[in-house]
């Protein structure tokens, strides 16, 4: 069985393992569109918005409520993606951690 101390490095290195891992999350970023790609948003895996590109032929009074509707979708599109990817990541990142089996550890 392992000694007190022993238990105490370990979650000291899942620890900072973990903070490695949420950095990384935002050096990868995904891409989310919506109107067959007249608007697109760019996010990082931790869900930092990054840019929006809006096609020029959107920006008109009439669409002003398309245009709206198009940027939450775009914006949810890319959060989506952005969970996916922080989470395919985290579990790589993970992997070889010693976690009980069924544990989650916060964030993912």
């Amino acid at each position: 069985m392992p000694s007190l101390d022993e238990l105490m490095q370990a979650a000291q290195n899942v620890q900072a393992q973990m903070q490695k891992a949420q950095e990384q999350l935002d050096h990868i970023e995904v891409e989310g569109m919506s109107g067959a790609g007249l608007v697109k948003v760019r996010a990082t895996a931790r869900g930092r918005l990054v840019g929006v590109t809006i096609d020029p032929s959107l920006l008109t009074t009439d669409s002003k409520e398309m245009l709206e509707d198009l940027v939450a979708a775009a914006f949810n599109d890319a959060k989506t993606k952005a969970d996916v990817a922080g989470s395919a990541e985290m579990n790589k990142l993970t992997a070889g951690m010693p976690l009980p089996p069924g544990f989650k550890l916060p964030g993912l």
